[in-house]
C-alpha cells in the first residue's frame, strides 16, 4: 500500500496498475503526482508552477510585441 506524501491517506495503488510516468490524484487531499518508479511504487508531486512560467512569459511576450 502506498500512502499519500501530503497527507499520509493510504492510496489505493497496485504496482500492475500504474505506468512510470502515469498521473495519479490522492482522493482525500486531491494532489496530483507522478508515478516516478513501479517497483516499488515512487510518487512526485506534480509541479504545476512550470506550467504557469512558460504561460506567464508567453503572455509577457505577447504584451512586448503590442508595445
Amino acid at each position: 500500500m502506498v500512502s499519500c506524501p501530503e497527507c499520509e491517506n493510504n492510496l489505493d495503488i497496485e504496482e500492475d496498475e500504474v505506468d512510470e510516468g502515469e498521473i495519479v490524484s490522492c482522493p482525500e487531499c486531491g494532489t496530483d503526482f507522478e508515478v516516478i518508479t513501479v517497483s516499488p511504487i515512487e510518487l512526485k508531486p506534480v509541479e504545476e508552477e512550470e506550467y504557469d512560467e512558460e504561460e506567464q512569459e508567453e503572455e509577457e511576450t505577447e504584451d512586448g510585441d503590442f508595445s
